[in-house]
């Protein structure tokens, strides 16, 4: 039973292609000390995750703006709950490039 769990734990936090892009994007634009492949999906993305703070999350936005060619607006009501993963926001950047 507990192999099970710890399977299924494994599971959602793996990367998905497209996750492991923005990953990349992320670790790039903000010259972390970590590899991407390394980047718990659903971990947050500030404090105790990445540690990112507001001025990261800036330029992260104008990244994916530029490579992404989506916009995210710093007046989005939703950003506490956009910025809160590497999942939340592959997921909402996504469904903006869907339209």
């Amino acid at each position: 039973m507990q192999k099970a769990a710890g399977e299924a734990q494994a599971v959602e936090s793996a990367l998905t292609a497209q996750e492991l892009e923005l990953a990349e994007l992320i670790v790039t634009t903000l010259n972390l000390e970590v590899r991407a492949v390394d980047i718990d999906p659903r971990a947050s993305l500030f404090g105790d995750g990445l540690g990112l703070d507001s001025i990261d999350i800036l330029e992260i936005a104008l990244a994916i703006s530029k490579t992404c060619g989506v916009r995210l607006r710093s007046d989005d009501q939703d950003n506490v709950r956009i910025f809160a993963s590497l999942r939340s926001l592959n997921e909402h950047v996504r469904k903006l490039q869907r339209g």
